[in-house]
């Protein structure tokens, strides 16, 4: 398939869950989803078109987070990024794709525990990178994260 049949085919499959398409350059290409469309269009991507996962990333926004999922294919040479948005004032949690993609679940429990979404049938969502006494509810990548450890000298990141 070329890049304009694969995006043609994903616009027109998936009408209802798309909400907005940024073509960003011949190379990259955004796709803001409803959040409960990622399962059906990651899995889509991945198993129907033959991309490959390539990372997740996270962000906390001014009245949202965001999660992003990247997608490469290769044969054309298109990263497909879907992207996610969960308002804070409701719940924060997403299907995760863990499940059905396994090379999303570390990127999954690591978005979990700096950020705190939820990733609704994860398999594993025990901490990964922070220490076992790292409080459970404070978040170091979100924008509110406040100091929890008085005595802790933070000037090499987290």
């Amino acid at each position: 398939m070329t890049r304009e049949q694969v995006l043609k085919d994903i616009r027109e499959r998936f009408m209802e869950d798309i909400i907005d398409i940024f073509d960003k350059s011949p190379k990259r290409v955004y796709i803001e989803i409803k959040p409960e469309s990622i399962m059906k269009m990651a899995n889509y991507i991945f198993k129907n078109v033959g991309a490959r996962f390539n990372i997740a990333s996270g962000v906390d926004m001014r009245y949202h987070m965001e999660i992003l999922y990247h997608f490469i294919i290769e044969d054309i040479n298109l990263l497909i990024s879907l992207r996610v948005k969960l308002q804070k004032d409701k719940k924060l949690e997403v299907d995760s794709l863990a499940p059905s993609i396994e090379a999303t679940n570390w990127i999954e429990r690591e978005i979990h525990e700096l950020l705190g979404i939820n990733f609704k049938g994860h398999p594993d969502l025990r901490k990964l990178l922070l220490s076992d006494d790292w409080p459970e509810g404070v978040y170091p990548l979100r924008q509110d994260y406040k100091e929890w450890d008085e005595g802790a000298i933070r000037d090499r990141g987290v």
